[in-house]
């Protein structure tokens, strides 16, 4: 069982990711419609906007997971989260899209994913360590269900701008508790790290096994958020939603793959089936994207096409970091978890930029066709991927 510190520390760290989380995805159903009045907008630049986050999380991960290794992992939070606070506070102010762009990308510069999970490894016992990544990925899955759920109602109330001023509130709380709640390990093992900062980049950058888990998560994210440049039009102008719906329908849906992604994730932790949940969830991304190509038609192939896609999403992301964890170099966490969250985070913007040019261009049923293909390239890496063998 966790102690008493692991368990402060594991569920105040959550409580900061799940804060920053759902600043970023309060937007995602509501983004796209509200976009069309910004000056300047194309379906391209509509899609980076939505992605911008990710290209400078990408490129800050590392150097900001390696920095705490040296420097600290608090320290390294806390100006993350003044910076995410402050690209808040820009694109709430802009009234053209590339104001939002730029405020977005400001946001992702307080990459402080790698950190936190780095953290959260400083303080907990390796029997242990699986169970608090789980709960980490558990709350990263929740302020999903509960971003999706509250961002419609939210923006009928203080609009997209607003959501913008409560994301920075959000990082603010989240600054509260790290410096309030979060324990400091007793011993910090990435401060140990005497390795020059190439060597542990190298090490991490290089290792197999590490790499088919990054190539996952960037695959991941680029679906999930290239999904999100054409769902909303489909709710909209196909199903005939109104905003005050996607709300409902979103947590129907997202509450519902929560209900299968438990028992999935205790079977591959605790009965220690990792191997076969983790590529039957890659299975269930491609088939979710596949049901939303070829039925668009109604409520419920809509909605079906949805629960497969994020089933598979949730238990990969609960998943996907206790195995980084496990397979990192002990001296080089830090780095590795930057390597990880770059990888995630690259593969939003991917999906964002991408995914807004190839529905301007094509539609969405080749969007989410081209997206099944991708997952279907991912599966292929996972099969030879050696450490679900061992875990």
């Amino acid at each position: 069982m966790m102690n008493s510190l692991e368990k402060r520390g594991t569920f105040s760290l959550a409580g900061i990711y799940a804060f920053r989380m759902l600043g970023l995805f309060m937007i995602l159903p509501v983004f796209a419609i509200y976009a069309q009045e910004l000056k300047g907008v194309s379906p391209t630049l509509m899609g980076l906007a939505l992605g911008a986050y990710g290209l400078t999380m990408a490129i800050l991960q590392i150097p900001f997971g390696m920095l705490s290794d040296r420097i600290g992992r608090k320290p390294m939070i806390a100006f993350g989260l003044l910076l995410f606070a402050s690209g808040s506070v820009v694109a709430a102010i802009s009234d053209d899209i590339w104001g939002v762009i730029i405020g977005r990308a400001l946001q992702g510069s307080g990459a402080i994913a790698a950190v936190v999970m780095a953290l959260l490894t400083d303080f907990t016992r390796e029997q242990e360590r699986t169970k608090a990544m789980a709960i980490l990925g558990v709350s990263i899955g929740a302020s999903f269900v509960l971003a999706l759920m509250l961002g419609p109602v939210l923006e009928s109330l203080v609009g997209v701008p607003g959501l913008f001023w409560l994301t920075a509130c959000l990082a603010l709380l989240g600054l509260w508790l790290l410096f309030s709640v979060v324990p400091d390990p007793i011993v910090e093992l990435g401060l140990q790290n005497k390795q020059p900062a190439l060597k542990s980049l190298l090490q991490v950058a290089t290792h197999k096994e590490l790499l088919r888990l990054d190539i996952g998560i960037l695959i991941q994210h680029a679906m999930m958020m290239a999904m999100f440049t054409a769902l909303p039009f489909i709710l909209q102008n196909l199903l005939h939603f109104n905003k005050s719906e996607y709300a409902w329908f979103f947590v129907a849906v997202l509450m519902s793959s929560v209900i299968f992604m438990g028992p999935m994730v205790m079977a591959a932790e605790r009965k220690n089936k990792m191997r076969p949940i983790f590529l039957s969830s890659i299975g269930l991304l491609v088939m979710g994207q596949l049901f939303l190509s070829l039925y668009q038609d109604s409520i419920v192939s809509v909605a079906f096409g949805l629960l497969l896609f994020f089933i598979g999403f949730n238990v990969l992301e609960a998943c996907l970091p206790s195995l980084i964890s496990k397979v990192s170099p002990t001296e080089s966490k830090g780095a590795a978890m930057g390597v990880y969250s770059s990888s995630q985070f690259f593969g939003a913007f991917l999906g964002g930029a991408l995914g807004g040019s190839c529905y301007g261009a094509w539609g969405s049923q080749t969007l989410f066709g081209i997206c099944a293909l991708i997952g279907c390239a991912w599966f292929m890496v996972a099969f030879r991927q050696g450490s679900l063998r061992k875990h």
